[in-house]
């Protein structure tokens, strides 16, 4: 059976698309061509309005750099040691292109040394980004922190009127110091219980108002005050 014309045709363009794909694929794995280089760098975040400045000086490269002379992990590493990252991955694109992807800690509170203020995530790590001004309508903690303060965190909210800042007490309980400078001693067990009894006997009696140092919730039986 004849081949046609048309036959022929596809044929030969088949061979020269071929031949120029892998000379492209050759000459950009030996480092040579426009692709062969970085032209461009993305970044992308599971966090929306978060400022990734830090993160873009962290993961640049001198314009111009070969593709496959970059050394991903060695970016990888210094985005990661960007305060507030908490993973990242970094790949190579056939385009030129290094794409970033970036998880970063959530904040849901402030951990404070007793002059900066820095976020606290759930897990309890502190993003080493200091601030001298408490922020608005947050919690705040000193001292060591336990690997979950979400149910605490959520908890004091309801009472930020009055809180100063949250205490991890030898690896177990928590303290709650307020504005007014009285220390409640909470109980290892349901502490958010027991702000929830403060909260309701603060509203009845406005026992935060009054002139005592502790107050010791730890049993529930019976509320100690000093």
């Amino acid at each position: 059976m004849k081949r046609s014309i048309l036959f022929w045709l596809y044929f030969v363009i088949a061979i020269i698309l071929a031949i120029y794909f892998s000379t492209r694929i050759i000459m950009t794995g030996l480092g040579y061509g426009s692709a062969a280089k970085v032209r461009s760098i993305s970044i992308s975040t599971d966090s929306k309005d978060k400022d990734l400045t830090a993160v873009a000086t962290a993961a640049a490269v001198a314009p111009g750099t070969k593709s496959y002379d970059i050394n991903l992990s060695e970016i990888n590493q210094r985005i990661n040691d960007v305060p507030g990252v908490k993973e990242s991955a970094v790949r190579r694109k056939p385009d030129g292109n290094l794409s970033v992807k970036v998880e970063l800690y959530k904040a849901v509170a402030l951990w404070s040394d007793g002059e900066n203020y820095f976020p606290l995530s759930a897990d309890g790590t502190i993003v080493k980004r200091p601030k001298s001004e408490r922020d608005e309508g947050t919690v705040v903690f000193r001292g060591p922190v336990p690997d979950d303060i979400s149910e605490i965190t959520k908890a004091a909210h309801n009472m930020l009127g009055d809180l100063d800042y949250l205490e991890w007490v030898e690896g177990r309980r928590w303290n709650l110091h307020t504005n007014g400078g009285i220390t409640v001693m909470l109980p290892e067990k349901n502490p958010t219980d027991a702000i929830g009894s403060l909260i309701v006997l603060n509203n009845n009696h406005k026992i935060l108002s009054k002139k005592i140092k502790v107050l010791d919730l730890r049993d529930s039986s019976r509320i100690l005050v000093k």
